[in-house]
């Protein structure tokens, strides 16, 4: 396994003051200076901010090099694993998210936010839950003992799923919601957001590799990246609030409110794979692994095409983000869990 699974970083294990300070300074930003966000917005191609496109590509794009596509020749080995990881993850995940977030948004919520808000909090939780994880799981799966060449191979082939399955299941999960999208700029952000990286990844790592091996691109290339992906999406994150200011000034209520659906949600699916692999007497460290894939969200992608779609100072994006604000916290708990009942699977 890759040079990555060493722990997590510094800035992962504090993603989520990070991403509170982010907010503070993006909120500072469109307050004091809102002639930085207005300039900015000038930087636009089909409703896609350039900065931020460029500021996404920058985290997504060393992601995707962590992942080796070699490892799915080894797909059919041990394959119920994986059967947890994509029934988890494109049979249930989407539509228990857009579920939940439906009954928080309309039922509970209703008399704190108008139809409009619910509507655009939705879209947001939809485009979360189409998204599962691809890169932070090795950090989780690392934390949770988890067995590394087998979760490069559920990774692998979550991320050629999420090519072919991302599209229709938004689409189809925002229409019921009642946004309407138009699906060539859906099909664009995800040529643009996961097509082009990964692609990008797949042609580096195959370069890399022929030219100085396997060993020099896991220890010594991939480390180069280091943090940039957090970097890039601390960045992405002062963009948006300085965008999303007054939003959240005049509603900061409403941060609360988006998360908890979230949160359920994140517990609801990790539970759903996790004793699934119970069931399924599978090992601790594949169990793990297919939980904390569910679990957590590709928010990269998700905050990329709710920008896309919908624009920085959406509502919609601002939902995404809020996923990325309660991840981390989320994640170490139920990695902890994970540790302590370790002993409830077969050695």
């Amino acid at each position: 396994m890759a040079k990555e699974s060493v722990g997590i970083s510094f800035f992962e294990r504090y993603l989520t003051l990070w991403v509170a300070l982010c907010m503070v300074m993006g909120v500072l930003i469109g307050k004091y200076l809102p002639g930085i966000p207005a300039f900015l917005s000038h930087f636009e191609y089909a409703n896609v901010s350039i900065p931020i496109a460029v500021l996404i590509w920058l985290m997504i794009y060393p992601m995707m090099l962590k992942v080796d596509f070699q490892s799915i020749k080894d797909v059919g080995k041990n394959p119920k694993g994986l059967f947890v990881t994509w029934v988890t993850n494109w049979l249930i995940k989407p539509f228990t998210m857009f579920g939940i977030a439906w009954f928080f948004f309309y039922v509970i919520f209703k008399g704190l936010i108008s139809p409009e808000l619910a509507r655009d909090y939705l879209a947001g939780a939809v485009l979360l839950g189409a998204a599962p994880c691809t890169a932070m799981v090795f950090v989780w799966s690392y934390l949770s003992k988890g067995n590394a060449a087998y979760t490069v191979v559920q990774v692998a082939t979550n991320d050629l799923i999420i090519l072919v399955a991302f599209t229709p299941i938004v689409a189809f999960l925002l229409g019921i919601g009642g946004v309407s999208i138009p699906w060539t700029t859906l099909i664009l952000s995800v040529v643009l957001f996961v097509v082009i990286p990964l692609v990008g990844g797949i042609l580096t790592r195959n370069i890399i590799t022929k030219r100085k091996g396997r060993a020099y691109f896991q220890n010594q290339f991939i480390p180069k990246f280091g943090n940039i992906t957090t970097l890039g999406l601390l960045l992405t994150l002062i963009l948006i609030f300085s965008f999303q200011g007054n939003v959240i000034l005049e509603n900061p209520l409403h941060i609360i409110l988006i998360a908890v659906p979230l949160v359920l949600q994140t517990f609801l699916i990790f539970f759903i794979a996790y004793f699934a692999g119970k069931i399924m007497k599978l090992p601790h460290n594949i169990a793990a692994p297919a939980g904390m894939i569910g679990a957590s969200n590709f928010f990269e992608l998700a905050v990329a095409v709710a920008i896309s779609l919908f624009g920085t100072q959406s509502p919609v994006a601002l939902a995404t983000i809020v996923g990325v604000l309660v991840e981390v916290p989320v994640m170490l708990t139920l990695v902890k869990f994970a540790n302590n009942t370790k002993g409830w699977f077969v050695k």
